[in-house]
């Protein structure tokens, strides 16, 4: 399944991929902002792995952001269960080369309504350290909304941080 924005699409990960996906990610500036499971330095392995652990059969949640043929980032659904069955998170990252162009709020907006059309959720959200302003930024760009801050709750690199909550449901 492909998505289609402005300048930018959204598609499935391909296995050549690994070396642009290696190139954007290997960045201090966007692992600083992502969870600890988003190595830095980001290794050609690392790319591989990634590629070949999300390229089993799943609903379609993980998505390479693709700009003139190249992976340069990623977003993604990340589904629960329980009570959360219709709640899932939403995830991204996008390689500093191309911040601030409106990329990242238009994939969101583009995952968000593939969530709500196709995975039947009745609220994504979001979970944001504290200094990441630049996606607090797109996040409301997208039409999410502040729901509240978990204070002192992360730590990443040694420093301690607060965590905002943001949400959107089905209008």
């Amino acid at each position: 399944m492909e998505l289609s924005g402005e300048g930018f699409k959204l598609r499935p990960w391909k296995l050549n991929d690994a070396e642009s996906l290696q190139k954007h990610a290997n960045n201090f500036n966007v692992s600083t902002n992502l969870l600890n499971r988003f190595p830095y330095p980001y290794l050609l392995d690392d790319a591989r792995y990634f590629i070949e652990y999300i390229a089993a059969p799943q609903p379609n949640i993980n998505f390479a952001i693709e700009v003139n043929g190249f992976a340069v980032g990623g977003i993604a659904l990340q589904m629960r269960d329980d009570v959360y069955s219709k709640s899932p998170l939403i995830g991204y990252w996008l390689s500093q080369d191309y911040w601030g162009r409106g990329i990242a709020p238009k994939a969101i907006k583009l995952v968000t309504g593939h969530a709500f059309e196709n995975l039947e959720a009745i609220c994504v959200m979001a979970f944001v350290f504290g200094k990441n302003t630049r996606s607090m930024k797109a996040l409301e760009k997208a039409g999410y909304t502040k729901r509240g801050i978990l204070t002192a709750s992360v730590i990443k690199n040694g420093e301690v941080m607060d965590e905002h909550i943001y949400a959107i449901n089905r209008s």
